[in-house]
């Protein structure tokens, strides 16, 4: 098996080996509020969890591009707790490796060493992809804007000026990019060769390897294993939920919300029994007004019929006598 094939067989499952406990890990820090993750650099993070030597991977490249990537005691508490989880996660993958499809013997201790020196072998990489990929885009961008400024080019419009540019520098950096992590690829196989070559060649038959295969997926006590990640999960769901509370944005308590107002349920019966009695009041004030009308009326009859008295006061005014005549003679009804 060649050396870049080799580093993928191993490192590709334990990137997704570690990647989902880490993930776990990260969402109760915080929720717990011991981590705060900026969220421009949401992809890095997620980038730099997936690599198997996230705890010498993540402080290397922050210091590198100077990255603020999260804040608080949570983020330390990721690198330490990944230790153990990606040497885990390397030595599950290359014993699965080497047993399956090598036929070699892993040895003891092998997760430990193959993870100092990817580790080791990592950092030199990233290190020489930095600097050449730095060199190497830079060199392009000032060929592509030389080359632009020929006199057969200097005519084109802006916007093709700008896609040419960007095509020309473009893709010899993605090129260099593929060419260096391939490189990258081919180092790591190359140390995992090393540790292949160490081990001894499996001298049992295809049914034992079975076997050990099958212990390696599936563990003996299946019992012990659901019961201990089951157990671990609930802990986590736990502390989860009774983190969220407290980190959840809620509004200040000075800040005045609205009163919400909900509508109330619309009961027919209880609408018809209502209109109803509206309408029976209703009737009620109608007929009492009616009849306090009737009752006005026929007062205003009875003192209009009225006769003035035989002891009247002989005192009226000159004025008086002749409204009073007039009013007499105007309404033939008071003369009946």
């Amino acid at each position: 098996m060649s050396n870049t094939k080799l580093a993928l067989a191993v490192l590709w499952p334990a990137f997704w080996t570690g990647l989902p406990i880490k993930l776990a890990l990260t969402l109760l820090f915080l929720a717990l509020g011991m981590m705060k993750l900026e969220a421009l650099f949401g992809v890095a993070f997620l980038l730099l969890l997936s690599s198997p030597v996230t705890v010498l991977a993540m402080p290397f490249l922050i210091g590198l591009f100077d990255l603020h990537l999260s804040e608080g005691a949570g983020l330390s508490l990721v690198f330490l707790f990944s230790i153990p989880i990606d040497m885990w996660a390397v030595g599950l993958s290359a014993r699965t490796v080497f047993i399956e499809r090598l036929q070699l013997e892993p040895q003891d201790g092998m997760a430990v060493q193959l993870w100092g020196k990817i580790a080791v072998v990592g950092g030199a990489c990233v290190v020489a992809l930095w600097a050449v990929e730095g060199f190497v885009t830079g060199l392009a961008k000032s060929v592509a804007h030389a080359v632009l400024e020929m006199e057969l080019l200097k005519a084109l419009p802006v916007a093709e000026r700008i896609s040419l540019e960007l095509t020309l520098w473009g893709s010899v950096s993605t090129i260099t990019l593929v060419v260096l992590l391939v490189l990258s690829l081919w180092a790591v196989g190359a140390v995992i060769q090393m540790q292949a070559r160490q081990a001894r060649p499996l001298a049992e038959s295809y049914q034992k390897l079975v076997h050990r295969w099958d212990l390696m997926r599936v563990p003996a006590d299946q019992g012990l294993i659901l019961t201990a990640f089951t157990g671990a999960g609930v802990v986590m769901t736990l502390l989860f939920w009774s983190g969220l509370p407290s980190t959840t944005p809620h509004p200040h308590e000075t800040y005045q919300q609205p009163v919400a107002k909900v509508a109330p349920v619309l009961k027919p019966v209880e609408v018809l029994n209502k209109s109803e009695r509206v309408l029976t009041q209703a009737e009620s004030a109608v007929e009492a007004l009616e009849k306090k009308k009737a009752e006005e009326s026929s007062q205003s009859k009875k003192a209009s019929k009225g006769k003035p008295g035989p002891k009247e006061s002989s005192a009226a005014t000159a004025t008086d006598a002749p409204v009073a005549k007039t009013a007499v003679s105007a309404s033939p009804s008071l003369k009946q």
